[in-house]
């Protein structure tokens, strides 16, 4: 076994990187094919999602396949292979087994123990085998995947270590209130109806959403899903389909927007969501994201004095001059100096007809110079400008595509709260691990024993059956020659002759063939194999031939 896996996630790379990196549906199977067609790799699948690009392969050369493997994820993802490669994991046999079980078992994602991992895992391995990419390897490798992955959800209570994607995000949403509190008599707009998509839905119909709509570039599936939730007796939503043209005006009347498409570019810009917004208030969007420009002459925060009080020349201020700022302070003297703090500060003069003396001055100026000296510069004194508070939001979307559907600068939008999958990633990561995960990883460290054993196990196995052949091969030619000497033998006579020839034979092979079987499930029991095919002299072809007769019958299994 030479399992070689190469792949970025969103524990390897930030959300930029993944979100150039993504490959859509077309991508992925060219990656495959090329990977097949490379030298080092005999068999491949991808495995992608919002979160991971993972490749994995059967390769000969491990340098060789590594090299191959990150210039090919390159070249398909169109993120150059220098700035790529920071960022690229490789595990090779065990480990790489280790990490698709941990995948598998939702201990790898953004949020532990989500289980739609599981259905992307089989749709991997449906692809590669339609392509037919997936020999013995891969295709024991994954329906294997599928049966920790049950496992581990069956047996333990990783489900509560986190949720679903979708789950995680709505919470978001709600700022870590109740989801059905929230979600309740609210009108959701669902953009894209695939399978994340379909989940959102049926997540919004069962939380208590008033309504559904569902909007999709190929209308029949929009009407499908849509149909699936009005016929669902135990949410009783109210459901319907429009056309991708008609997502703007339906911006307009949704409270709750969520997005999942495989579309290239956004679907939602920043612009439209403003104009959705100014559609619901009447009034534009507010930017809260702040502007680079400032007005020539600031206004003066409350409490600043009045200007009579100001030691400055305010008729002599430039435009874009600050009278709170360093630059206003530069050379005056220290008794001005000081007045001028105290202007800012408290909005008063100081009086310094009974203060001033050469003493205090100068203690001020041998303090501003210890300042200068320090700090390189004149003491600023500036109070903090005033914060406009945010409105709380009352439209509300959720980003679950990789690449983004919706812009980033939507954040900035007053009344708007954008919950992305980098919000995602940085909200998972103080996520509390349930108790359960450690039971998890210990199904996971078996699994992964019991299946290099198996692998290595199978390994022997064409040899094996090549050996008891070449046995047979062998009595039936004794046989053979023992009719041609004595002919009068008759029926009985010979079964009895070919029955014990036959177990002489099946007596001396049996121990070895068993024994060399489990020598050979242990590590490092590669060897076995080939002394066994040395001491009998069997021939490579005939072993290859048993090998590739089994790849052809596994090739037509199909994941559980």
């Amino acid at each position: 076994m030479s399992l070689l896996v190469v792949g970025l996630s969103h524990r390897s790379a930030p959300v930029s990187v993944l979100e150039r990196a993504a490959l859509g549906a077309d991508a992925q199977i060219k990656l495959v094919q090329d990977t097949v067609a490379a030298e080092p790799a005999t068999e491949a699948a991808v495995l992608a999602t919002c979160n991971r690009i993972e490749l994995y392969a059967d390769v000969d050369k491990f340098h060789a396949g590594v090299a191959e493997l990150s210039t090919l994820l390159a070249q398909h993802s169109g993120v150059g292979l220098e700035e790529l490669t920071p960022y690229l994991y490789v595990h090779y046999e065990d480990r790489a087994v280790h990490h698709l079980f941990s995948v598998a078992c939702g201990l790898d994602s953004m949020v532990v123990g989500e289980g739609q991992i599981l259905g992307q895992i089989k749709d991997s391995l449906a692809r590669a085998q339609d392509l037919h990419t997936a020999g013995r390897l891969l295709n024991d490798l994954f329906q294997q995947a599928l049966r920790v992955g049950k496992r581990a959800h069956s047996e333990t209570g990783i489900d509560r270590a986190g949720q679903s994607l979708v789950t995680f995000g709505l919470e978001q949403l709600a700022a870590g209130g109740d989801v059905p509190d929230w979600a309740s008599g609210r009108k959701a707009l669902v953009i894209g109806a695939g399978s994340m998509s379909s989940l959102a839905a049926a997540t919004l119909a069962r939380a208590g959403v008033a309504e559904v709509v569902v909007a999709n570039r190929t209308f029949d599936r929009a009407e499908r899903l849509a149909r699936i939730l009005t016929e669902d007796g135990d949410t009783g939503v109210s459901a319907r389909a429009v056309r991708m043209d008609a997502v703007a005006a339906e911006l307009t009347r949704a409270d709750v927007v969520v997005s999942c498409t495989g579309a290239t570019g956004l679907v939602l810009t920043a612009e439209t969501v403003a104009q959705a917004v100014e559609g619901r208030t009447g009034q534009p969007a507010a930017d809260t994201g702040g502007t680079a420009g400032r007005p020539a002459v600031p206004p003066r925060p409350a409490g600043i004095g009045a200007d009579e009080n100001c030691p400055l020349d305010l008729a002599a201020v430039q435009p874009g001059f600050s009278v709170m700022g360093e630059a206003a302070v530069a050379g005056l003297d220290a008794a001005t100096l000081e007045q001028h703090a105290a202007w800012v500060d408290k909005g008063t003069t100081v009086d310094r007809r009974e203060r001033r003396t050469p003493e205090t001055d100068a203690e001020l100026i041998t303090a501003l110079a210890a300042t200068v000296a320090t700090v390189g510069r004149i003491p600023e004194r500036r109070r903090p400008e005033p914060v406009a508070e945010r409105p709380a939001p009352f439209f509300f979307l959720l980003d679950l595509a990789m690449p983004r559907d919706i812009d980033a600068a939507v954040h900035r939008l007053a009344g708007v709260r954008l919950v992305d999958i980098e919000s995602l990633a940085e909200a998972s990561a103080d996520a509390p691990m349930a108790a359960d995960v450690d039971q998890v990883r210990r199904i996971v460290s078996d699994e992964v024993a019991a299946f290099g054993a198996a692998q290595r196990a199978a390994h022997i196995t064409p040899t094996v059956v090549a050996l008891r052949t070449m046995a047979a091969d062998v009595v039936a030619g004794e046989i053979a020659r023992l009719d041609g000497r004595l002919p009068d033998l008759d029926e009985r006579q010979r079964g009895e002759i070919r029955q014990a020839v036959h177990r002489v034979v099946d007596k001396l092979l049996h121990a070895p063939t068993v024994r060399v079987k489990q020598l050979a499930a242990e590590p490092g029991g590669a060897g076995y194999a080939d002394a066994l095919r040395t001491l009998f002299d069997l021939d490579p072809e005939t072993v290859a031939a048993v090998s590739r007769a089994g790849d052809s019958t596994q090739t037509k299994d199909r994941p559980a």
